[in-house]
């Protein structure tokens, strides 16, 4: 038999179903429970969750709400950035990012309180469980992992409402009817899947959008603006030097205005099953073409061809909960390494939806193009189009020994 749990760190929104899990946990393992909220930039009002986990007995020295947003930014949002990195093409990863740092910090914050186990509100069908938990063993092999939702029986909504209702617990009169759909935001983006998503054939409602307006009721006058990067990180909007954090909240707020970055998308989950969900990511999308403009100056091509072979596998890594595997670290400084020359100014027009690319600059000691050899005009000798005649043999010398051959 296993040594009994005496302390547990609970990620905690104090929302209905963390609530709930920390009740049950006090009653299951009867253990004390310490809770992590923690603010990603989610747009919430945290507080109340310092107030609703005291009611259900929780220390005061043990709730911990930790505001990470400049961490969250700099140290995993940039770094993601840094490699242009998308899931299966279209997907930003704005919640697979997240989960590193929360395990990051509940692990170490159960060194902190003497803790022996840990514990997420993800349910057995997600992905997040995977991510949680493969943060939590990276970091502490022998930490202990509590996951409720693949132990109790509380299998829907209504018995988690009498549970709370039977324990005492408040529960918000939005959250007693059955829920349209679920959420989960962050600094940089927001999610919505299940209930009126689940069919994939049907158009997501209007009142699912949080983050953005409809780009059919955006500004009719578009909007110009610039984005500066030094060694592959956004340094500042509009000439205006910013923290990541800061900087990215304000793009968020520039693409929200004018309809950037709704996803409509289904998705292979990393445990199998397909899932249709909703992503708008205004600044984050802004974010990904405005780099990926600084690179096409400043990146040689070998570098930025390779930088694309590798992204999907660096991709994966990330939405499949592998932030903190050896793989991902190496990967990371292949694309850290690239990034040394990646420093200039992109010029972008947001309008109705659509974050369009209308100029980039680079000092002269970072930039590879130039026009004196890629003019179409006289080049001065720049470049001599004869060469161009042995190139083309050279390169052309199998297709012609296949031609032969085959004929």
């Amino acid at each position: 038999m296993s040594d009994p749990i005496k302390r547990v760190v609970l990620a905690y929104s104090g929302g209905l179903d963390t609530s709930v899990i920390l009740k049950w946990l006090q009653q299951e393992y009867g253990c004390e429970v310490v809770t992590f909220t923690a603010d990603l930039g989610q747009g919430e009002e945290l507080e109340p969750a310092r107030a609703k986990a005291e009611l259900m007995g929780v220390r005061p020295e043990h709730i911990f709400i930790d505001d990470l947003k400049e961490e969250f930014v700099r140290d995993y949002v940039f770094p993601m950035m840094r490699a242009n990195a998308v899931y299966e093409g279209l997907y930003l990863l704005g919640t697979s990012i997240a989960r590193p740092l929360i395990a990051k910090r509940q692990i170490e914050i159960a060194a902190q309180v003497g803790a022996d186990a840990v514990s997420h509100g993800a349910t057995g069908k997600g992905n997040d469980q995977v991510r949680f938990e493969l943060g939590y063993y990276a970091l502490n092999p022998d930490i202990k992992v509590i996951a409720p939702w693949r132990e109790w029986d509380l299998t829907s909504r209504s018995r988690l409402i009498e549970f709370a209702e039977a324990h005492q617990i408040p529960v918000a009169k939005d959250k007693r009817g059955e829920a349209p759909f679920s959420t989960d935001a962050n600094l940089l983006h927001t999610s919505s899947e299940g209930k009126v998503l689940e069919d994939p054939w049907e158009e997501v409602p209007d009142y699912v959008f949080s983050r953005t307006v409809a780009p059919e009721d955006a500004p009719d006058m578009a909007q110009h603006i610039t984005v500066d990067f030094e060694r592959g990180d956004a340094m500042a909007v509009d000439g205006v030097g910013m923290t990541p954090a800061t900087l990215l909240a304000h793009l968020n707020e520039l693409g929200r205005a004018h309809g950037i970055g709704r996803l409509d998308l289904v998705e292979n989950r990393f445990v199998g099953m397909k899932s249709r969900g909703m992503y708008e990511t205004p600044g984050g999308t802004v974010l990904h073409l405005a780099h990926r403009a600084v690179e096409a100056l400043t990146l040689d091509r070998g570098a930025a061809h390779l930088k694309d072979e590798l992204m999907p596998r660096y991709a994966e890594l990330i939405y499949n909960g592998l932030w903190f595997s050896p793989e991902r670290e190496m990967l990371q400084a292949a694309i850290d390494h690239s990034q040394r020359q990646v420093t200039g100014a992109v010029r972008l027009k947001l309008y109705k939806g659509g974050c369009h690319i209308v100029g980039r600059s680079a000092p002269v000691k970072h930039n590879l193009y130039s026009a004196d050899i890629v003019t179409f005009e006289d080049d001065q000798g720049a470049y001599d189009q004869r060469d161009a005649a042995g190139f083309i043999k050279l390169n052309a010398l199998r297709l012609r020994l296949l031609g032969r051959r085959d004929r």
